[in-house]
């Protein structure tokens, strides 16, 4: 499913760059720098607002993934690009979204792939929709995800559902290779979905959670006749001079850990910040890889395979250096992976 992976069996790795922290122009640059320190994909935050007040600290940002994506292929020549990920519940029509994800193929042919999942409240109430309850929130995603793999399949599709409405959609410019669609899943109901109707699933690398959410998905894959696909783990890295370095330019991504920030109407990027300073500095350097020692990062990133991925992708959380975080992987992390 990757463009540049070497072998079948190899394990992909990633890179996800962030929108919330940087501006499109210097996550070009990233994306530019990342292609060249070899990493197989390329990925982005899909946000309308950020994981935190700029008032509190760090400066932030939000420019929309979709037109960066369409730049990034143009200013890239190998890797695989797509989003990390794109909510389907809410903001996104799911038949526009399967044109965009058939468009990015089209323009970058073997390159493009879809990640979507059921996103938070604060980059849906902001745009004027309402935020529903975690039940509905995994139906609307569903019955999305369903219109948008079949549209991508090549299908005609007419749907009266309860949250979305086709009338004889179809796709007039579909690639000649199908585009890839992978579902975010924190917990198993949402893992079910994806072994329904994904290509593979793609969650966050947590010691405790990670392995119920790769069983439920695979026995929904087994449930449906499928066979599994991609199972794509997340992580956060952040390398500089210093392992302390690492922790104070990376701080504002705590909020990416508490859960509450992806179930609840928690919509205002302050009250979304204050969440994360309940996660203690243990508890964030036990999710996020900060240390300017590249074996840190290998050995991290080992025990992420180990739970059973086929594919790594890293968040470039890097505030104090960002682009050596990217040239520490290029020139250490990734030959020894893959040695």
């Amino acid at each position: 499913m990757w463009a540049r992976k070497r072998q079948p069996e190899d394990v992909a790795y990633g890179i996800a760059l962030g929108h919330e922290r940087f501006g499109p122009r210097e996550l070009l640059g990233q994306a530019v720098e990342a292609e060249r320190a070899g990493f197989d994909f390329v990925c982005c935050s899909d946000h309308l607002a950020p994981w935190w007040d700029p008032a509190q600290g760090p400066p932030a940002h939000c420019a929309n993934a979709w037109v960066w994506l369409g730049a990034t292929g143009q200013a890239t020549s190998g890797v695989s690009l797509g989003p990390a990920v794109s909510a389907i519940v809410h903001r996104y029509n799911p038949v526009v979204m399967a044109q965009k994800a058939a468009t990015l193929e089209l323009m970058n042919p073997g390159r493009a792939f879809l990640g979507v999942g059921s996103g938070e409240a604060m980059n849906e109430v902001p745009a004027g929709l309402a935020w529903p309850p975690p039940a509905e929130q995994l139906a609307r995603a569903e019955e999305a995800l369903r219109i948008i793999t079949a549209l991508l399949d090549g299908q005609t599709v007419s749907r009266d559902g309860r949250y979305f409405r086709a009338q004889d959609a179809r796709l007039y410019d579909l690639p000649p290779r199908r585009v890839p669609v992978y579902m975010s899943a924190f917990g198993p109901r949402a893992a079910a979905i994806a072994g329904r109707y994904a290509d593979g699933v793609w969650t966050l690398a947590h010691p405790a959670r990670t392995p119920g959410v790769i069983a439920a998905y695979r026995k929904a894959c087994e449930q449906a006749g499928r066979e599994p696909g991609e199972i794509i783990l997340q992580g956060m890295a952040a390398a500089a001079d210093s392992d302390d370095a690492a922790l104070e330019g990376s701080r504002e991504w705590k909020p990416t850990l508490a859960l509450e920030n992806y179930r609840d109407d928690i919509h205002d990027p302050a009250q979304v910040g204050e969440r994360g300073e309940k996660i203690s500095d243990l508890q964030y350097k036990a999710m996020a890889i900060l240390s300017a020692d590249p074996a840190t990062h290998v050995r991290r990133i080992k025990a992420m395979q180990a739970m059973g991925a086929t594919a790594v992708v890293v968040m470039n959380i890097s505030g104090a250096d960002p682009l050596g975080t990217v040239r520490l992987y290029g020139d250490h992390v990734l030959p020894a992976l893959r040695s």
